[in-house]
């Protein structure tokens, strides 16, 4: 449990700030919880003495408003800070994995389905961002309002505050054992759900046998979750027994405590009012270990991104002399398949270059290693003279425009689509590039010309005319 904690502090980042407030919110929400006592006390001792003095009743009643108004207070700014965490924390994630992903060798993406990676920054996260803070509230929040209880017992009676403190320890011990059970079966019920995933993404693809690999993901996902409680149930169980075992000591012991006459009556009551009580909010917190758990795992997978391999490490802003290309003894393989053997040619600025050859000769692997989607084996490729993986990536890019055969447009006017790269170009300039990729005619027969607003992913356009609207935006 304490390392799980551990985790989403490392997980909360520079947001740790507003995760030690709402801690501390939550530890001031147990005081004003204990005060709700202190009117029990005064209402016992006035009906036990046979008081009929309001004196006792506005007591009472000044120590329940008190009560109440605190923990009001206290939950909001606990609740508010936690749940700010949960999302905040999860947001700066997601950036840092996009972030990440820019740097990282298109290799990977083929060792690592593209399933995981969104199920990482979907579902797993999403795991986090809903878990967190209910993670947080219940147990922190809970264990903060036994460990005030059991301080109060201890500073009116050391037995009974010993008695709960062991009962609490023994609970702890057990919380402890069920989250190390529970570790290796979260794990597997966390790649259940990434392969569930996977499989959605795949059946938008409509790929052959999509419908029977999800059925086969909802199967391994639906037994990874029933594992995770079936491993955990025996513990919480157990909690369960360890939670009454010591309430019904409490109560027999301050039963027998008042019988020596070690306290009051008064006192005997509200010792045994706490005897049922003093535990409910460690309980509450303790039902907790299953998510905890997976939210222990979701943080994992989630880090996991992090220890991936990036492209740009050691390289520099560099503005080429010229646009020239050049592929010097290039060897290239995917795995252990050659694709390209000491291939050299050069490609001079200015001219338009085709590369031909049958399916499979390795003509997408020369367009993608001038971008750098993976780095050649042996050899180098130039562009003005440099090295590409002397470039920083975003430099590189700079200098680069891509058409892919599968074009995406997105849901706005033509203009704004073909301005997507330079959001500064003037209406002028957005009419010469497309009059260029030979789009400007059936552009001006539309209705509204450059201001038609396409459907998302241009739907309402041709293939061709996609293409030539990416062509203009390159």
């Amino acid at each position: 449990m304490l390392g799980t904690l551990k985790k989403i502090f490392a997980f909360a980042g520079n947001r740790k700030g507003l995760l030690k407030k709402s801690l501390f919110f939550s530890f001031l929400n147990g005081i004003f919880a204990s005060f709700q006592f202190g009117a029990l006390y005064f209402i016992v001792d006035a009906l036990a003495s046979d008081n009929h003095s309001l004196t006792s009743v506005w007591l009472a009643l000044g120590m329940m408003m008190l009560s109440i108004a605190g923990r009001i207070f206290s939950s909001f700014f606990s609740m508010n800070e936690q749940t700010v965490v949960g999302y905040g924390m999860v947001a700066d994630k997601r950036i840092s994995i996009g972030d990440r992903l820019r740097y990282i060798p298109m290799g990977y993406f083929n060792k690592n389905n593209i399933g995981t990676i969104t199920g990482i920054v979907t579902t797993t996260l999403g795991d986090v961002e809903s878990s967190a803070p209910v993670a947080l509230v219940n147990m922190i929040g809970g264990f903060f309002n036994s460990v005030v209880l059991i301080l109060f017992l201890l500073l009116f009676n050391w037995q009974l505050g010993l008695v709960a403190l062991v009962g609490v320890v023994c609970y702890l011990l057990v919380t402890e054992a069920a989250t190390r059970k529970s570790t290796s079966t979260a794990e597997k019920r966390q790649s259940a759900q990434r392969g569930l995933v996977e499989g959605v993404v795949k059946s938008f693809g409509f790929e052959k046998d999509s419908s029977q690999s999800i059925a086969a993901a909802i199967r391994d996902s639906n037994k990874g979750n029933l594992k995770l409680v079936y491993a955990v149930a025996p513990y919480i169980a157990l909690q369960q027994l360890i939670v009454r075992i010591f309430s019904t000591i409490l109560l027999i012991l301050s039963i027998y405590l008042y019988t020596i006459n070690a306290f009051s009556f008064v006192y005997g009551i509200l010792f045994v009012v706490l005897s049922f009580t003093v535990f409910n909010n460690l309980e509450s917190a303790g039902s907790q270990i299953t998510m905890l758990q997976m939210l222990a795992s979701s943080i994992d997978t989630a880090n996991s991104v992090d220890n991936t391999p990036v492209m740009d490490e050691k390289g520099t802003d560099i503005t080429p002399q010229d646009t020239n290309i050049v592929f010097d003894k290039v060897d290239f393989s995917y795995s252990t398949r050659k694709i390209l053997d000491h291939v050299s040619f050069s490609i001079p600025e200015k001219t338009t270059t085709a590369i031909v050859g049958p399916s499979g000769a390795g003509k997408t692997t020369m367009c993608n290693l001038i971008a750098r989607f993976w780095d050649v084996n042996a050899g180098k490729i130039t562009i003005g003279g440099t090295d590409v993986r002397d470039f920083k990536l975003d430099s590189l890019m700079k200098n680069i425009s891509m058409v892919f055969q599968s074009v995406y447009l997105f849901a706005d006017t033509i203009e704004n689509n073909i301005k997507f790269g330079c959001p500064d170009a003037t209406h002028e300039q957005v009419v010469e590039a497309a009059k260029k990729a030979c789009c400007h005619d059936f552009i001006s027969a539309l209705p509204e010309g450059y201001d038609t607003v396409i459907g998302e992913g241009g739907g309402t356009l041709s293939g061709g005319e996609k293409q030539r609207i990416s062509i203009a935006r390159a």
